[in-house]
């Protein structure tokens, strides 16, 4: 589950945070002695999910997940991806091939540039995203997503936070496995 055995939870917590399918996830384990980083993190994400296309957000997050090799966060946005936006062939794909549409290419690529380059952003690369019809807010929301998914993703693979044991049932097998794109599912 996880290198680091947390302090005991304030009193409420672990059930305040259930999964809709019932069960406590992993990175709830993690944070429960830092209720406050963990609620903090709540806001800050849905604030920037509130801000976002959902279709864009999760891809966004995928590419950075990915490219960051975190296995939990790639397995968690690429199941809504395959629930909501693509067929799970086409989510799995998308880890090492390119987006056939455009725009959601350059998002991906720019996400993933943000994750693990983010001083190599030029103005070529804002511009090129304008090109294809984005905002600069569109592209302010781009970084925050991949930026944010950079500390929850470096959070739990450096606390040793596996994913869920839940995912091997959730998704096809073939997703889940391409997804794993570091640590291993519980």
């Amino acid at each position: 589950m996880a290198f680091i055995d947390p302090s005991t939870p304030p009193p409420g917590f672990l059930d305040d945070n259930r999964a809709p399918a019932g069960h406590i996830p992993n990175f709830v384990k993690t944070f429960a002695s830092r209720p406050d980083v963990y609620e903090a993190w709540k806001q800050l994400n849905g604030a920037i999910k509130a801000s976002m296309d959902l279709r864009r957000y999760e891809l966004a997050t995928l590419a950075a997940a990915t490219a960051l090799r975190s296995s939990y966060c790639s397995l968690a946005h690429g199941q809504v991806l395959a629930e909501k936006f693509f067929t799970p062939d086409e989510v799995a794909a998308l880890v090492d091939s390119p987006a056939p549409d455009p725009v959601d290419r350059a998002v991906m690529a720019f996400a993933r540039k943000v994750a693990l380059a983010a001083d190599t952003v030029t103005q070529t690369d804002i511009d090129d995203l304008r090109a294809l019809g984005l905002s600069d807010d569109d592209i302010l929301d781009v970084s925050l997503a991949a930026a944010a998914r950079s500390f929850f993703s470096k959070t739990l693979d450096a606390t040793g936070t596996t994913p869920d044991p839940t995912f091997k049932t959730q998704l096809p097998a073939g997703l889940a496995e391409k997804l794993s794109v570091g640590r291993p599912i519980d």
